[in-house]
């Protein structure tokens, strides 16, 4: 309990709403490059249709992170909401604050996460 002390939870949760809140738009603005890729023979060819895919695959694997992202900074928002904030979610101890300040969205104590 006393590495929490250490801890300013008002402002860890601004920074946790404030990327979370990034994220969203960002997810918004690249929405349209994770489209389906057109199957237009005529105005686009091949060679093109396979960029277009492979940046498609890569616009969905980068939101797909940004949905793990925000998965976990819901999780840390509930931890705060609910005072769990800063317990390890497997066996209950104290997750060093050193460790909170690295990822604000750390369930896991160390040995837990090992």
């Amino acid at each position: 309990m006393s590495e929490r002390r250490n801890l300013d939870l008002n402002a860890l949760r601004q920074a946790l709403e404030q990327e979370r809140h990034d994220l969203l738009a960002t997810s918004a603005v690249a929405a349209n490059g994770r489209r389906p890729v057109e199957l237009d023979q005529q105005s686009v060819g091949r060679l093109s249709r396979m960029d277009a895919m492979q940046l498609q695959a890569m616009a969905q694997a980068v939101d797909s992170r940004r949905q793990g992202r925000l998965q976990r900074i819901e999780g840390a928002l509930q931890r705060l909401d609910d005072g769990d904030y800063g317990d390890c979610a497997d066996c209950g101890e104290d997750i060093p604050a050193k460790r909170l300040a690295i990822d604000p969205t750390i369930a896991l104590c160390v040995t837990c996460a090992v």
